[in-house]
This record gives C-alpha cells, sequence and structure tokens, in this order.
C-alpha cells in the first residue's frame, strides 16, 4: 500500500520516476500484490486462523490494510494501464463486498471495546477502520463513475465517526495505563492518528463533498497533527537509541513500520489533489505555502521508502545468513 500511495501521488514530484519507469514500477507492484494477497488469501479461509483473528479486538483492523491496499492498485492501475480498467472494475467490485464484511467487524469489535474490553491497549491498528473506509469512497469514484454528494458524504462520515471512536480508545489507554513508556508502549501504528484524516481529506477532495472553507481548516489540522505525532516520533527514536543502540532501536524491521510510509504518502497525496482540485480555492498564502511544502515532503516521502526497503532488505539477508548457519551447524 505503501508503495502505490507513492506512484498515486509523490511520485508526481519526480518526473523520471513517473514517466520514464512508472509502468515498470506499478508492475512490480502487482507482483509484489499477487504474492502477499496469495498468501493472506489461503491463510483467510483457514477457519483455525479467520475466526480468532476476525474476534481478535484489535488485530482484526487490519483488515482495513488489506481493502485499502487493493484501493490504491486499482488506483495505480488507472493511471498506469487505463485499457484494463474491466479488470480494474472487477477488483474493486470484489473489494467493495471485502470492506462490507470488514463493516460489519467493524462494528462487532467497536461494541467489544467499548464495553468488554475497555482495559485492552489499542492502538492506531484501530483507525484502519477509518482507512479502509475512506479507500473505498475514493476507489468507487475513481474507477466507476462519480457518486452522488450524499452517498459519499454519508461514507466519508462514517469513516470520521470510526476516526473518533479510535481516538477515544486510544486516549483510554494511554491515560488508563500506568507506567508506560515512549519508547516501548508508543506503537509505530499510531501514526496513524495523522494518516487516517489524510485519506479522509483525500476522499473529500476526490468526491468534491464539504466545502472549500472546510477543507481549508482540516488540512491545517491534518497538517498540525502530522508535526506533532511526527515530534513524539522523533523522540520515540531517541530514547531508543539510547536504551538499544541504533540497530535494535530503529533500524530492526517490523512491517508495523510501514504504516509511517503510508501516512507521509497520504498526506501528500491528499495536499496535490487538493492543491489541483479547482473546487476548492484556497488562499494564496497557503497554496503558495502548500507548493513549497510538497517540494520538501515529496523528498521526505521518497526518502523514507527507500529507507524502509533497505530495513526490509537487511531482515531478508539477516534470516537468509542465520538460517544457512544453522543448517552449518
Amino acid at each position: 500500500m505503501a508503495n502505490g500511495i507513492f506512484l498515486i501521488g509523490a511520485v508526481d514530484a519526480f518526473p523520471f520516476l513517473d514517466i520514464q519507469i512508472g509502468k515498470y514500477l506499478a508492475f512490480m507492484l502487482l507482483i509484489t500484490w499477487i504474492v502477499i494477497y496469495k498468501s493472506l488469501s489461503v491463510q483467510f479461509f483457514h477457519r483455525d486462523f479467520l475466526i480468532p483473528f476476525i474476534q481478535h479486538p484489535v488485530n482484526s483492523f487490519v483488515i482495513g490494510t488489506w481493502i485499502a491496499g487493493v484501493s490504491v492498485l486499482c488506483n495505480v492501475f488507472i493511471k498506469y494501464f487505463p485499457e484494463i480498467l474491466l479488470i480494474t472494475q472487477a477488483m474493486g467490485i470484489l473489494n467493495t463486498f471485502l470492506w462490507l464484511f470488514f463493516l460489519m467487524n467493524c462494528f462487532y469489535n467497536f461494541k467489544q471495546l467499548l464495553s468488554d474490553h475497555q482495559d485492552y491497549p489499542v492502538h492506531g491498528a484501530i483507525l484502519l477502520s477509518t482507512v479502509g473506509t475512506q479507500s473505498i469512497i475514493i476507489l468507487l469514484n475513481n474507477v466507476f463513475f462519480r457518486f452522488p454528494v450524499y452517498f459519499s458524504e454519508a461514507i466519508i462520515i462514517l469513516g470520521f465517526i470510526f476516526y473518533l471512536a479510535g481516538m477515544m480508545l486510544i486516549g483510554n489507554r494511554y491515560i488508563r495505563q500506568k507506567g508506560w513508556t515512549l519508547a516501548d508502549d508508543w506503537a509505530n501504528t499510531n501514526c496513524i492518528i495523522h494518516g487516517a484524516l489524510s485519506i479522509t481529506g483525500l476522499a473529500i477532495v476526490t468526491t468534491n463533498t464539504f466545502t472549500p472553507e472546510f477543507v481549508t481548516v482540516f488540512w491545517i489540522i491534518v497538517f498540525a497533527l502530522l508535526i506533532i505525532v511526527e515530534a513524539i516520533e522523533v523522540i520515540r527514536a531517541i530514547k531508543r537509541i539510547k536504551l538499544y543502540g541504533w540497530n535494535k532501536g530503529i533500524f530492526t524491521y517490523q512491517i508495523t513500520q510501514w504504516s509511517r510510509n503510508f501516512t507521509f504518502g497520504m498526506f501528500y497525496t491528499f495536499s496535490l489533489v487538493m492543491h489541483k482540485n479547482p473546487f476548492y480555492p484556497i488562499d494564496d498564502h497557503l497554496f503558495q505555502f502548500q507548493e513549497q511544502f510538497m517540494r520538501f515532503w515529496a523528498w521526505v516521502v521518497l526518502l523514507a521508502l527507500i529507507g524502509q526497503i533497505a530495513v526490509y532488505a537487511k531482515s531478508r539477508i539477516e534470516a537468509f545468513s542465520a538460517g544457512k548457519n544453522r543448517q552449518i551447524q
């Protein structure tokens, strides 16, 4: 998903990557998607995995990543392979049915967390309820046709309600939990605090819902949250380096680290679409600021993505070396 978001957003700032090799990158993304989703599909329909997974009060929200991943891939296809529209639309329909299943699961597990599991250590993964929901309305409007405003608004508002419920539960977790530390108890997925709002903003500017004034204020709020949350992340990184060193502190691979690449890329994409959409005229000062910021932020998105790929590659090399050593012994 993080790589796909780069291809529909920040790649715009790098003409060589977009024009010269964009199709090749999109094809590589498709291959990666097939490998990952083949494994997920086999696992998902295994009874011993499915029932405990969907009943888990937090991990079940990860399905929102699967939905958003397909939505992003479909948007990449629309951009680079418009000639396979029917295939893209078929994927969009299947993804919508998966979202309907996810929607029922969200209602069930929000009820569980709000009533029976109030002390559960909730983290940013719960906000994938918003991410998956907003990705669907973006997908439907881009791949099929522009839906009626009231329909788009209803889905966007539903996603925002999920966001408010999720934020209440995350706040409750850190208020109730005693003795928690930033280094060990602040989850990588908490950056979705601003990422979920970025995809909400993207849904709004894609569907031309809500007023230009609302969107301007909304963008400023998301930008402020981005600065606040990532400042916390920097402090957390410093604390982890002091406690565990550079390698274990920040360069040990965890799959949840990709959430940062998603959030960075999503804020750029939200800003880009808002910036280009004539339906949302904005103040000249903010317009100029966005232009300058996007030039800088595109590089942040690209370098963060390269860095995460490097950390992932390092983990695979280490795992391969460890496996060879065990065989020798």
